[in-house]
């Protein structure tokens, strides 16, 4: 426990999460920036992938300003609370993280590349934290749809290990999980440094680059 309360770098325990709600978050129908549909229906060849790296403000920007990308959307993933508040991930006490969901083309792009972008926007190796910015929520992590996806994570997650240790970080602690369900977060966090663009952004990769082609696909 914190001087203050929980320890917000300690995962909440399920008798201890908030109960949440069954109402979903309402959100704008398109993207503020790409013009697509931010909740879908996804056109054939597009697929989808889930990332957390700290703040989602601007990691969302990353991939949005990314070729090949379709649309992207922030929420909440990897917790327990169904259709947690902003104040309640921030809280601790649901066990999300702030997530990214990318919907990719891949006749323009493909996964190899949203995990380069993941890898290099974000400092994998700092825990339950991004910078500045401490807690649970905060944490790296990849969330796979499928055995190939878990594989590519993997896969790049020890490829980049080999190249950060070579630089002189430390172990990445990026969480490798089965994605469950995303939830939509609040319509204002929606393409926020688009509506914002002063707003901040507490994003900063290690400078290291990542090797593409992580799946020897």
């Amino acid at each position: 426990m914190g001087i203050f309360g929980r320890d917000k770098s300690a995962m909440v325990q399920p008798d201890s999460a908030m109960p949440g709600r069954p109402t979903e978050m309402s959100v704008p129908d398109l993207h503020e920036v790409l013009g697509t549909p931010l909740r879908g229906p996804l056109p054939e060849g597009v697929e989808t992938a889930i990332f957390g790296m700290g703040c989602f403000w601007g990691a969302e920007r990353i991939f949005w300003q990314a070729p090949g990308v379709y649309t992207t959307a922030v929420g909440y993933a990897g917790g327990l609370t169904p259709n947690p508040t902003y104040e309640e991930v921030c809280s601790g006490r649901t066990g999300h993280f702030e997530a990214v969901l990318v919907a990719f083309d891949t006749a323009s792009t493909d996964l190899d590349e949203m995990l380069r972008l993941f890898w290099e926007g974000h400092d994998p190796t700092q825990g339950m934290r991004q910078g500045n910015d401490i807690g649970t929520q905060y944490r790296s992590a990849i969330l796979w749809k499928d055995e190939a996806q878990r594989a590519a994570a993997e896969a790049s997650r020890a490829a980049y290990q080999q190249t950060l240790t070579e630089a002189g970080y430390g172990e990445i602690t990026t969480e490798i999980a089965e994605a469950g369900t995303f939830y939509y977060a609040e319509d204002y966090h929606q393409q926020y440094l688009a509506k914002n663009p002063g707003g901040y952004c507490g994003l900063g990769g290690t400078g290291v680059a990542c090797p593409v082609g992580l799946t020897g696909a």
